[in-house]
């Protein structure tokens, strides 16, 4: 009694896959991909800056000691400027070996101070200072978190919109009379800028302790919502 049993479940399961692969062939019948952006140029409200002081001695203690003096002075200057945003980078040492042996004979220690503004004339000056003592590493324009999601939003809604369009366009041009939303995917592209290194921004003070104060060409960068998703034609 048992056995009969087993096999009329297994040819029920049987028949009940059969049907949803139907089923699912069915849903899949008159199925479009489709892809639509919006995009705009953003101009790059966010400097950001690396400095760094590299030193060596033969003591390694006050070695760490003279850069951490030198780091705590620039600092200091630093909260002066009221709208730069102020932290420390990476720092380590090294021990200087003699010719080819493995005779240590000094240290060699680089610390990184990293500055960011929105306001340019601010960040401008005040690294002009700064490189009366430190080196300049880099100077790197992006878009402020803030003004990307305000534009990202409104690129969300246009993506979207377009999407729309294109679907009316397709489902009309094969016979169609309205469509049906499948899936859809938005994605936010762009807005990255690789670090930039100006050798106008290294320069060092006079004998009279004057600074120099850069011209800033921020630039811009292209920000992009992708709009990608399936439709299904309703004829």
């Amino acid at each position: 009694m048992y056995q009969p049993k087993t096999i009329f479940n297994l040819a029920t399961c049987f028949t009940l896959a059969l049907t949803a692969n139907t089923a699912l062939a069915q849903t899949h019948y008159n199925q479009v991909s489709l892809r639509a952006e919006a995009s705009v140029e953003v101009p790059h409200d966010l400097m950001q800056v690396v400095l760094y002081t590299e030193e060596q001695d033969s003591d390694a203690a006050r070695l760490a000691e003279q850069i951490t003096q030198k780091l705590n002075q620039a600092i200091a200057r630093s909260k002066q400027a009221s709208q730069v945003k102020i932290s420390l980078g990476s720092r380590h040492s090294q021990p200087v070996h003699q010719d080819k042996s493995q005779k240590i004979i000094a240290w060699r220690e680089r610390a990184e101070l990293r500055l960011e503004s929105t306001d340019f004339a601010q960040l401008s000056t005040l690294t002009g200072q700064l490189l009366r003592d430190l080196n300049m590493a880099s100077m790197r324009f992006a878009i402020a978190s803030a003004t990307r999601v305000e534009h990202e939003n409104q690129l969300l809604s246009e993506a979207i919109d377009a999407f729309s369009a294109r679907a009316k366009l397709t489902s009309a041009a094969l016979g169609g009379k309205d469509y049906k939303l499948v899936n859809l995917n938005l994605n936010s592209q762009g807005g990255y800028q690789p670090p930039t290194y100006r050798s106008a921004m290294v320069m060092k003070a006079q004998a009279d302790e004057s600074y120099s104060t850069p011209e800033i060409e921020a630039g811009t960068s292209e920000l992009k919502m992708i709009a990608d998703g399936m439709i299904e034609v309703i004829h």
